[in-house]
């Protein structure tokens, strides 16, 4: 009976799923293929990695053609063999075809850049296309790539007609209400996809790799824009609110720090004590620079030769661990020191206006703040979220309307003040150029000034200047070099101006070049390097606590003397009463590691506890005390709750 449908009206449908699994599977067997090496892979894991990665695919499939589904449906027998339903099919075979293959090429590209299936990155990507598809085309022969996924669909097409896939369907009549049966049982399946299955059925394993190859690509992308921001409260592990405060008040108590009011805030008034500076601050946010590209942590390539100098001499955090593995989250750590919370980064969210960044303390301070980005700041809504929090914009924008919210202005780079530029921005020596301008217009209107610099080279394609540095572009080593050269440009250039003795310079990652290894969060993949250059007590200083992103300014304005109103949940590492701690995660997961102590949380109210072992990275399920756990959900509850309930506005 199967075999007359799949010969009938429905063969090009049946064909098409009998195509899509197949080369689901090669593309599965391929990405497969390139993780052996990277963890370990048991039977039952791989076995579950195909079976449960048929079910995607074959649910994938049915999406696909649910539409053509109902079509067959309500399509007369006697139009079987009419021109319009060939054109029809034609066309709506073309269509689907064009999607899977491109997703096919896709997913391939994804992967080779974060080793994962489609997220909430992917999502990002589809509203960001002019950024995407000149970094596609920038970084891969487009013109070769589209070509190819049309000679694969017309390939196909070809081997449906070769094979009368066509002629079957054109020519068999089907009774109504054998058409009712089938398309009933393929809708009726497809529904129980779209409602009961989700990925994270895919995310049983303790092994990250088998959870992502288990996955499916389009599948996943449409999960990932479903769940684009998850309530922490339904969602996550909670304790009674007053005592996640009651928790997170104590680890953030010291005997600098007093509390302006009780209950549920993290408000309080530091007194640092001893001698004020007031310097200008520039901290250059680093794309992707792992601390693994530093010769101080063991790299031999020599791709960071001044920050390794820079290093030698200066304040350097060598135990830093970044908060999130996205841009927007490095800039939400270092903006607001904030713990990560579920879903996207603040920066992206509705209400992120007028809170009580780092920025606004420094505006307090009578400071002018400037956020210099060599891109379009609308990627990420970057210029809104910095714009809205008193930050004036200088950045590479397309469009020079500033929105309603804007509380400041925006200068643009101009055309003539670029001399290189690819997808994602102008080259880090442009970009510095415009913060040395800024810096001087800054200077001499007589305003001490703090710049919040993103920089864009170490970024696919990792194109940039000829002639800068002796090594090839196009992969991320050479991107990191000439980002090094650039830095050491800049700081030559500003060593020179009068206004450099009075002024600190920041060297920090946004996050890490890659986050993907065996484990959900591997927390080496975390590691990023911190340097901070011209103190005002000069000399070299190795701060080696473990600490994270939203530790970094109030350790800062603890050594400039400065006492100030904190909403911030970094704290002084330097503090005798600091007890070690990084908070870090990917969208979905929220990591806590205190010493060796490792607390995960997720969705459906998942606790997971391991021992972390740092030499090996290995994480090892073990069984925490309930007050180190405690401290976990403290931290992250707190956070979610104090921004949507609006405790982190002005």
């Amino acid at each position: 009976m199967f075999i007359k449908l799949f010969k009938g009206r429905y063969s090009v449908l049946f064909s098409f799923l009998a195509i899509f699994v197949f080369i689901s599977l090669l593309i599965r067997t391929v990405l497969f293929i390139d993780s052996i090496g990277k963890t370990d892979f048991s039977f039952l894991g791989v076995v579950r990695i195909y079976l449960l990665g048929f079910v995607y695919d074959f649910g994938v499939g049915l999406f696909l053609t649910s539409f053509y589904s109902l079509y067959l449906l309500v399509l007369p027998d006697r139009w079987s063999a009419s021109i319009v339903n060939r054109i029809i099919t034609y066309i709506v075979l073309f269509i689907i075809l064009l999607i899977s293959f491109f997703s096919f090429f896709a997913e391939l590209t994804f992967w080779e850049e974060f080793e994962s299936r489609f997220n909430f990155i992917a999502v990002d990507y589809l509203i960001y296309t002019y950024e995407v598809i000149n970094n596609i085309n920038e970084s891969y022969p487009l013109p070769l790539l589209i070509g190819g996924v049309l000679v694969m669909v017309f390939l196909v097409m070809w081997l449906f007609a070769k094979k009368k896939v066509f002629e079957n369907a054109f020519q068999s009549a089907i009774a109504f209400k054998n058409r009712v049966v089938i398309t009933g049982v393929l809708l009726a399946i497809t529904l129980f996809y779209t409602l009961f299955l989700t990925n994270a059925f895919a995310e049983s394993s303790t092994n990250r790799y088998e959870n992502e190859l288990s996955k499916a690509g389009i599948y996943s992308i449409f999960s990932a824009f479903k769940n684009n921001e998850l309530n922490y409260n339904h969602f996550y592990t909670l304790l009674p609110k007053d005592k996640a405060f009651a928790l997170i008040r104590n680890e953030l108590k010291d005997q600098q720090s007093t509390f302006v009011s009780t209950g549920n805030s993290i408000k309080r008034n530091i007194q640092n004590g001893g001698r004020l500076y007031k310097p200008n601050v520039i901290m250059i946010t680093v794309e992707s620079l792992s601390a693994s590209f530093l010769a101080h942590f063991g790299n031999t390539e020599k791709i960071t030769p001044t920050l390794d100098s820079l290093a030698d001499k200066n304040l350097m955090f060598t135990n830093m661990y970044a908060t999130g593995t996205r841009t927007v989250r490095g800039m939400e750590a270092l903006s607001l020191s904030i713990p990560p919370t579920p879903g996207s980064s603040i920066v992206r969210r509705q209400g992120n206006e007028n809170l009580t960044t780092v920025g606004h303390i420094f505006e307090k301070e009578g400071y002018t703040r400037t956020f210099y980005y060599g891109g379009d700041g609308y990627f990420d809504n970057m210029n809104e979220y910095f714009g809205s929090n008193g930050f004036d914009i200088t950045d590479r924008g397309r469009n020079i309307k500033i929105g309603d919210n804007y509380l400041t202005k925006r200068t643009i780079i101009q055309d003539d003040q670029v001399h290189f530029e690819n997808a994602w921005g102008v080259s880090d020596e442009d970009l510095f150029d415009a913060v040395i301008r800024g810096s001087d217009a800054d200077d001499k209107a007589g305003k001490p000034f703090y710049s919040f610099v993103m920089t864009t080279s170490n970024h696919r394609p990792f194109t940039f200047p000829k002639g800068k540095i002796e090594m090839k572009q196009g992969n991320r080593e050479g991107a990191v070099r000439y980002t090094d050269y650039a830095i050491s440009e800049f700081l030559k250039s500003i060593e020179k101006k009068d206004w450099y003795k009075n002024t600190i310079v920041i060297i920090v990652a946004d996050h890490c070049a890659a986050s993907a290894g065996k484990n959900e969060i591997d927390i080496d993949k975390y590691h990023i390097p911190c340097i901070v250059l011209n103190m005002p007590l000069k000399g070299k200083m190795i701060i080696d606590k473990l600490c994270s992103q939203i530790d970094l300014y109030p350790t800062l304005f603890s050594l400039l003397g400065w006492n100030y109103e904190s909403n911030l949940y970094g704290q002084n590492v330097l503090n005798l009463t600091y007890q070690p701690r990084a908070v870090l995660g990917t969208y979905q997961k929220l990591a806590y590691l205190k010493k060796d102590s490792l607390v995960i949380l997720g969705p459906q109210k998942v606790t997971q506890t391991f021992l972390y072992h740092k030499k090996s990275n290995e994480q090892i399920p073990n069984k925490l005390s309930k007050t180190v756990i405690n401290q976990a959900v403290a931290n992250y509850q707190t956070a979610y709750d104090l921004f949507k309930n609006g405790g982190l506005h002005q």
